[in-house]
């Protein structure tokens, strides 16, 4: 046999409407609750198939696919991907050797005018181009140390300006 007992259910409808008053005030205090909570989780880049993230850029309005890379320091450039963005290098610009596992190669620090990934665009980003091929240009710390935060999810990075 159930027994009702109206105290317990008085106690348990304030405990209730208690718990949605909370919740309730907590999203007016936070603002747009759960539409700036999905902006937070949806990520500004996505991690491939090959496990990479890559970044789908616009360097100074040109667009440019690039491989996000904590471990650079710059944002790197070939000599061919600067060109394709309109950066101008000339042969005496090459003016310092990066060693990478390749051996040695002459790089022209650049001033890129702007670049952007997933809406969060900065300028006077500091890059380098190197003076030879690369498998890809690098999304470096120059940029992403700039962002407010960058994190990463099992979905992807998040990108915060």
């Amino acid at each position: 046999m159930i027994r009702f007992d109206p105290r317990s259910a008085v106690v348990f409808a304030a405990a209730l409407a208690t718990s949605f008053a909370c919740a309730g005030a907590l999203r007016w205090i936070d603002g747009a609750g759960e539409a700036q909570a999905a902006a937070a989780t949806v990520p500004s880049v996505v991690r491939a198939v090959d496990g990479h993230y890559w970044a789908e850029a616009m360097v100074d309005g040109r667009p440019m696919r690039m491989l996000v890379d904590t471990g650079a320091s710059l944002v790197t450039l070939s000599r061919a991907d600067a060109a394709r963005a309109g950066v101008p290098v000339e042969a005496d610009d090459f003016t310092r050797t990066l060693h990478t596992a390749s051996g040695p190669i002459k790089a022209a620090p650049v001033v890129l005018p702007s670049l952007a990934v997933a809406g969060v665009r900065l300028t006077s980003v500091e890059a380098l181009v190197v003076d030879g091929d690369m498998p890809a240009p690098l999304l470096g710390m120059s940029y992403l140390g700039r962002l407010s935060a960058f994190e990463a999810g099992p979905h992807g990075l998040t990108f915060r300006g």
